[in-house]
């Protein structure tokens, strides 16, 4: 997320599904599209019959691949190499969108003269803190900037990067200095083709395996898609999130898609395909520790969470739409604490949680191990087969007092102290275990209404279908009533530290034979509504920051605007872009950014990409889509840099949560590592770093601890590349497919793919058994030896490489190791997921004795 937001605003996808018949090439990478989003893949294929060039990039020949023109093999981990590269040619050969460049995006800005680049400082940016292991950012400002709001501090880093600011921002950028020549030696631009200049396509074929003869028709391919008339699309997903330096993958993509002009057009956009229905709206309305609905940051202790007062005034930015911060701060206030939150009492601001530390998914398990947690509710999850390092997880979940599951089926967590691989292993005995398990049974999606939200941020209403059997409940009923009885119990003890749940707003209306809670009285809050008659507003522009509306998540109003107009319901679709077919955050946008799919006069780039335009007539922005921007916010409006709010922006500043109004090539605050993307290796791999002496990212934290061991990088004992994916088959930790005997009979066993040449040289048999190893666990598969995995020579030698799905697990239909005890624990240092996608294995031949 802080990949796409730093880069243009929100963490969202810039674009839908839909919209990639449009597209005159697509890049697909870090993704096996067809296999995992085979619904939106028809999209793709679609494109590709009007004739555009669809390019698969992954080191594995997939189905992807073969519905594909261009497949290209590379190394797990050197994807910021091989776009770097593409960036590089593009600069190199003049390929940029010029006057889309020099108007839309901060290339023209000049930085200041004691930044420096990891050329400079040998694969560090300058600002870095060896001492405190994370850098202070205040040199990658805008020339003449000054640092504002939120203050970084020892204590800062412990928040995550989430939240719209939370790398350190720098809420008023001033009147900067741009020059829209691109020539000034200090400007972003020439920075840009700086640090790029040594990402060649002998540098790519060095780094990731790919011969240049490959790379540059990839490069010349997707470059040609660029300009007025033509547009290319790059769609993602886990292979390049689950990195150390995964944001900075995302922000090479957003790079190379600015300087093409490609975001914000009719078949442009960069599409983050989101591992199932609602993971968009898992963190729109968070399931994140970092970050409160709409993404307004969580207060960090001793940084911003003093008061009300200081917390908005460190997240409101002077000029841009984050000027309405504390409209959508209080909103939420007044939708949590109702008539509890007064101007009074800060509208219930003391009563939030803050950030006291490192509060993560990753290293709550680090904590628990340690014994410092004491319950665990586990929902929707099942991380005894599907986190990363699942064994030490396991272990660790033997020092709760209580752990708490709801699930459709009893998973491997919900069981973990009876048939765990180190309770049949000897390592743990159940009668020493003290945990005492909850199991609760939870209700399908069809036995249950709600909303979920899609990939494209697109809000779509499910009608309940059935009652869910027996004592199946679905997850609000479970936490509506839970809460109740938690306020009751409140109720009964004045201590302080239970005055905010004494004063949560927490009465919805419930219907049918087990009280559940109405839904669609829950969409209306989050909404939005008026308090005094609470009628709902049309839109988040309706909120205000007097205590007068409440909001459960400012970027989902305009979802209910009305009584009966329940908009996610909505099955009436119109247009090119199917409005009236459920409700795309925010205001029914389908393509964000889309004031730049007009020229900076506001006419169509051209009438084969137009989207929207100004109708100088009529006086307002008008076309195929909602505008993304202000509807009478003419292309001459001249902006007040001394002003405040949106209208301070000029009306050719497009990219609004911005305070500058422009998509940002280079990021002077909101990250952790960098403003540019550079090359660091994988935690573990199997050669150095060619670009820098400095081997991986600096900023990121692997977690070094005795339980949570990792390779030498390039030592002999892990010699090959080990990656992990998923299949159609199953779904994720495999709770709701190995349970299906159809889906079980298609994917029976656990297998790894290895290449002809691995598998000569280890001596292994296609359909025998191997045993694979990491320094934290050994698991034992079927092989499949194929060339869709092949060899590939980087920086001299051959390297092999090893595929798992990591699906299996212990219970079920159909039974095998966990792949994901071979992880390690590490943390990306901006949102602090975990490197999945590219480790180092051995591979044996056979069953070897303690294999999971």
């Amino acid at each position: 997320m802080p990949g796409l937001g730093t880069s243009f605003g929100r963490g969202g996808a810039t674009t839908a599904q839909q919209d990639l018949v449009n597209a005159d090439a697509i890049l697909i990478m870090g993704s096996s599209m067809a296999e995992q989003h085979p619904v939106g893949f028809r999209f793709v294929v679609q494109a590709r019959e009007r004739g555009a060039t669809v390019i698969h990039v992954d080191p594995r020949f997939t189905r992807t691949s073969a519905m594909s023109n261009i497949w290209v093999p590379i190394r797990p981990g050197s994807d910021i190499v091989f776009l770097g590269g593409m960036i590089n040619f593009v600069l190199e050969r003049g390929r940029e969108f010029r006057e889309y460049v020099a108007h839309y995006t901060n290339a023209g800005v000049i930085l200041r003269d004691d930044v420096k680049l990891p050329d400079d400082l040998d694969g560090f940016f300058s600002g870095w803190n060896a001492d405190q292991q994370r850098y202070e950012p205040d040199s990658w400002l805008y020339r003449g900037a000054a640092r504002t709001g939120t203050t970084q501090t020892e204590e800062e880093p412990a928040a995550g990067g989430h939240g719209k600011d939370r790398g350190g921002e720098a809420a008023d950028l001033g009147e900067f200095e741009r020059d829209h020549t691109l020539e000034h030696p200090r400007c972003v631009f020439q920075l840009l083709k700086r640090h790029f200049s040594r990402y060649t396509p002998a540098m790519v074929e060095r780094a990731c395996g790919v011969p240049q003869e490959q790379f540059l028709r990839v490069a010349e391919a997707f470059s040609a898609a660029s300009g007025r008339d033509r547009t290319a699309a790059i769609c993602y997903a886990v292979g390049w999130t689950q990195h150390s330096v995964g944001v900075q993958i995302i922000r090479s993509a957003a790079i190379l898609q600015l300087l093409l002009g490609n975001i914000g057009r009719p078949g442009g956009g960069i599409l983050a395909l989101r591992g199932h229905a609602s993971i968009q709206g898992s963190t729109d309305i968070p399931t994140l520790y970092d970050i409160l609905p709409g993404y307004l940051p969580m207060p960090l202790l001793g940084v911003d969470s003093s008061s009300l007062e200081v917390y908005n005034r460190a997240h409101t930015a002077r000029t841009g739409w984050w000027a309405n911060f504390a409209k959508y701060s209080v909103s939420l206030l007044k939708a949590y604490y109702g008539d509890a939150a007064t101007a009074g009492n800060d509208y219930g601001f003391d009563w939030l949680p803050r950030i006291s530390g490192d509060h993560s998914h990753l290293q709550y398990w680090l904590d628990m191990a340690d014994g410092k947690m004491e319950g665990l509710f586990v929902m929707g999850q099942n991380p005894a087969v599907g986190a990363p390092h699942a064994s030490l997880e396991r272990k660790a979940l033997t020092r709760l007092k209580w752990l708490v599951v709801r699930d459709l089926v009893e998973t491997e967590t919900a069981a973990f102290w009876r048939d765990a691989p180190e309770i049949t292993g000897g390592q743990l005995r159940t009668g020493d275990i003290d945990t005492e398990v909850f199991f609760f049974p939870a209700a399908g999606h069809a036995e249950k209404a709600g909303t979920f939200t899609n990939t494209q941020r697109l809000l779509q209403w499910r009608e309940q279908a059935v009652d869910p059997p027996g004592d199946a409940r679905s997850e609000a009923w479970f936490i509506y009533h839970l809460g109740r009885r938690l306020k009751a119990r409140a109720e009964r003890d004045d201590r302080v530290r239970h005055a905010g749940l004494r004063a949560l707003a927490w009465s919805y209306r419930t219907e049918g034979r087990h009280d559940e809670p109405v839904i669609d009285d829950v969409l209306k809050e989050i909404n939005g509504w008026r308090v005094s008659d609470r009628s709902l507003v049309s839109g988040f522009t309706e909120l205000k920051d007097d205590g007068s509306t409440a909001c459960g998540c400012w970027i989902y109003s305009g979802v209910y605007p009305g009584e009966g107009e329940n908009r996610a319901a909505k099955r009436d679709p119109q247009g090119r872009y199917g409005h009236g077919w459920g409700f795309s955050w925010p205001a029914d946008r389908r393509i964000l950014y889309n004031r730049v799919s007009a020229a900076p006069d506001g006419s169509p780039w051209s009438e084969r990409k137009k989207l929207v335009w100004w109708d100088a007539a009529a006086a307002r922005w008008t076309g195929d889509d909602v505008p993304d921007f202000v509807a009478d916010k003419s292309p001459e409006h001249k902006g007040d840099p001394s002003g405040s709010g949106d209208r301070a922006l000029p009306g050719d500043s497009p990219f609004i949560m911005h305070e500058d109004g422009l998509a940002w090539l280079w990021v002077p605050s909101g990250l952790k590592d960098g403003p540019l993307p550079a090359h660091y290796e994988p935690f573990e791999s199997p050669v150095g770093n060619v670009m820098y002496t400095q081997a991986t990212n600096p900023a990121a934290d692997p977690k070094h601890r005795p339980d949570n061991p990792y390779a030498r990088s390039g030592g002999d004992e892990y010699p090959h590349v080990l990656t992990t994916y998923r299949l159609t088959e199953h779904h994720t930790a495999g709770g709701m497919s190995r349970t299906l005997s159809h889906l079980s009979e298609l994917q029976p066993e656990l297998f790894c793919e290895i290449s002809p040449e691995l598998a000569a040289l280890e001596g292994i048999t296609h359909g025998g058994w191997a045993t694979i190893s990491t320094p934290r666990a050994r698991v034992q598969a079927r092989v499949l030896v194929t060339t869709r995995i092949p060899p590939l020579t980087v920086d001299g030698r051959t390297v092999y490489q090893v595929g798992l799905p990591y699906h299996w697990g212990y219970s079920g239909l159909v039974k095998g190791d966990v792949v994901n005890d071979l992880l390690s624990i590490s943390q990306e240092p901006n949102v602090r997921i975990m490197e999945a996608k590219s480790l180092v294995c051995r591979i044996e031949p056979g069953r070897a004795a303690g294999a999971s």
